[in-house]
């Protein structure tokens, strides 16, 4: 487990406030994710959890409150900017290019701006994940959903990130898919990287996340380690529905 008390403070989110339109979503939200740190972001559909990791990416960017990412404030910044800074995405729907090949996928989005000593590569990918390599010039388009969401998880590696978010990171997906999803992103906090992930899976985000934040009607209303959430369940039961 990381340890909060020493680490870098990674994503910094305070009091922000996202509107689309004139329907606002989020009222003040907070959270934090430390360096090589895994964090969940837990709470009922139409909560608000899509929307905070878009105002973090810029796309439905905070009216009010403050994004600072690896210590810059990127609220008012356009959405490839924050990314150039070390944010990888795996959005929710995956959204490959199905269009091009697996390869050609895994290529498109290479980059190595923040200057990893040991950087992914398409090898590493495919080590990662052995059904991506099978189907390395298969078009996106062919690809089960548990393959697309490999190779979207695989996309955003590839520009090595200091930090991965995954929006709903095995939802719709086979028992045996998840479970290698799972397995990826245990293995990933394993090697330090930091990671902030939206999930239902209660069971295996306390297995393997660090911290949780729960939200309701756009707001956080807890948080805390995975012991804690373990200890009190009737938490899951008043913000989760479980």
């Amino acid at each position: 487990m990381a340890d909060t008390r020493t680490a870098e403070t990674l994503l910094e989110i305070d009091g922000i406030e996202t509107c689309y339109g004139l329907s606002q979503v989020l009222f003040g939200l907070s959270l934090r994710v430390h360096s090589g740190e895994m964090v969940a972001l837990m709470g009922r559909n139409g909560m608000g959890k899509t929307t905070t990791i878009r105002s973090i990416m810029g796309l439905t960017p905070a009216r009010a409150g403050t994004v600072r990412f690896a210590g810059q404030d990127v609220r008012t910044l356009p959405s490839y900017k924050i990314a150039q800074l070390g944010i990888g995405l795996v959005p929710e729907g995956r959204q490959i290019f199905p269009n091009l090949t697996v390869h050609e996928n895994l290529v498109a989005a290479s980059g190595n701006r923040q200057g990893a000593r040991d950087p992914w590569t398409i090898d590493k990918i495919h080590a990662l994940f052995p059904r991506l390599a099978e189907r390395s010039n298969n078009m996106g388009v062919t690809l089960s959903g548990g393959e697309q969401q490999m190779l979207a998880i695989g996309r955003a590696l590839m520009t090595n990130p200091k930090l991965l978010i995954l929006d709903e990171a095995t939802e719709g997906l086979a028992p045996l898919i998840r479970e290698e999803i799972w397995s990826c992103l245990s293995m990933l906090k394993g090697q330090g990287q930091s990671v902030l992930v939206i999930d239902k899976n209660v069971g295996n985000l306390t297995r393997i996340a660090d911290r949780h934040y729960m939200i309701e009607r756009g707001r956080t209303v807890w948080n805390g380690t995975s012991d804690q959430l373990i200890a009190e369940p009737e938490l899951q039961h008043r913000y989760l529905g479980i």
